[in-house]
């Protein structure tokens, strides 16, 4: 193919069509009314010898050649914003603006006060929002809207039209009293499922089984989950000075050990690490304070 010849709006528009998911909102973006962003939409094909996007009750759903190109086309676009941008212009010592970010209860409690420290004492002008997630897919649909800025937490969905960062990982511990645990400091695999739980559920209600009981029943196991409650600081606060364990994230657990009187056991099975990561649209790369944040949280993570 002759690259003189490819129009880099097609590539403009791809990039648009595959974030919309709609040709109108779509065009929008790029400033195309609805016909003309149609026939963008024509000369793609074309160009690609593929549908790309097939209408669907959905929307516009991509092709598996489409889901192909994203990527590589959003990294080539994002280069060339890159060099394209007034970038050097942007200083965080002096820059002014409004940042958002969604973060699950763990990047509440772990993540976000060593960032806002970070960020009061490097770039005083940006202001940043911080979002709870409630329903994982909802935020990340947020995210490709351009809702928010930023998405972190763990067990995210995957998107192919969003870039996902792997801060750090994180294990499950189990906490029980502090009196009780000092009176026996291990659990057995028998005492774990004897022992009724705590589960945390940001949704409410009982929850969705996850990864601990996927791995008891693996083991032809069940625990019994005597309290759900909506807010992971609630747990330890539970735990303190009743018969219930809970399993949580190591960090979190750690922090509650003196503040609610609880101990952090090992967990009896052996259950896989899980990662923290960081998602955001690769249009984000192209804004300097973007870029800058997210750059900011990587650094941040890594003392965690």
């Amino acid at each position: 193919m002759n690259l003189a010849s490819v129009d880099l709006n097609l590539l403009v528009a791809f990039e648009a069509l595959m974030e919309e998911r709609n040709v109108t909102r779509a065009g929008r973006r790029v400033g195309l009314a609805q016909p003309s962003m149609s026939s963008v939409l024509t000369r793609l094909r074309a160009l690609f010898g593929d549908d790309l996007f097939v209408r669907s009750a959905s929307g516009m759903q991509p092709t598996a050649k489409a889901l192909s190109l994203a990527r590589p086309i959003g990294d080539a676009l994002g280069q060339i914003r890159g060099v394209l941008e007034p970038g050097s212009g942007f200083d965080p010592a002096t820059a002014r603006r409004r940042l958002s970010i969604a973060v699950t209860d763990y990047g509440d409690l772990i993540i976000v006060p060593p960032l806002v420290t970070a960020l009061r004492r490097e770039a005083p002008g940006i202001d940043l929002v911080v979002r709870p997630v409630i329903d994982t897919a909802l935020s990340v649909a947020g995210l490709e809207h351009g809702d928010i800025d930023a998405l972190i937490g763990g067990h995210l969905p995957a998107s192919a039209r969003i870039t996902r960062r792997t801060l750090f990982e994180e294990h499950f511990v189990c906490i029980r009293d502090g009196k009780r645990a000092r009176q026996r400091a291990r659990l057995t695999r028998d005492d774990y499922t004897r022992l009724p739980h705590v589960l945390f559920s940001s949704a409410g209600g009982d929850g969705i089984p996850g990864a601990i009981d996927t791995m008891l029943a693996r083991h032809g196991r069940k625990r019994r989950t005597a309290i759900t409650l909506p807010h992971v600081v609630a747990v330890p606060f539970a735990v303190a000075g009743t018969d219930l364990v809970a399993t949580m994230a190591e960090r979190i657990a750690s922090r509650f050990v003196a503040a609610a009187g609880v101990s952090v056991v090992s967990l009896p099975y052996d259950v896989e690490a899980f990662t923290i990561d960081l998602l955001h649209t690769r249009r984000a790369m192209a804004d300097p304070a973007l870029r800058w944040l997210i750059e900011l949280v990587v650094r941040v993570c890594r003392s965690l």
